[in-house]
């Protein structure tokens, strides 16, 4: 599995927030008013990080327009189960992480996890 560094997942969190896909100049505006500085990043610091997660394949680059734009592979939330999936992966006991996490969510959630494994 992948991981994201900071700037890998800032520009991830403004892929799967739009519905459109965004050029490298697109996320470097949106970047910029998201900032605590208000610093404005380069173009070419934001395509590096785009062309490393078309490598780590998060994203996937449309080449029909120029300059050309971005849009995730997958949804957060699809992202989001396979680090989950990766951590029980990786317990020894993974019925005592499995257990633990259980012990943790809120009865909501409780519900929801009930009916998910329900209807499996």
């Amino acid at each position: 599995m992948n991981s994201l560094g900071e700037l890998e997942r800032s520009v991830m969190d403004l892929l799967w927030t739009g519905a459109e896909s965004l050029s490298a100049y697109d996320l470097q505006s949106k970047l910029a008013a998201h900032s605590e500085t208000g610093r404005e990043l380069a173009a070419t610091t934001i395509l590096t990080v785009l062309s490393r997660l078309e490598n780590k394949h998060f994203v996937v680059r449309e080449r029909d327009s120029r300059p050309h734009r971005y849009r995730a592979v997958a949804a957060r939330e699809a992202h989001m189960a396979d680090l989950m999936h990766e951590v029980l992966g990786g317990a020894s006991d993974r019925a005592a992480v499995l257990e633990r996490f259980v012990g943790q969510v809120s009865s909501e959630e409780a519900e929801t996890l009930r009916r998910i494994l329900n209807s499996h």
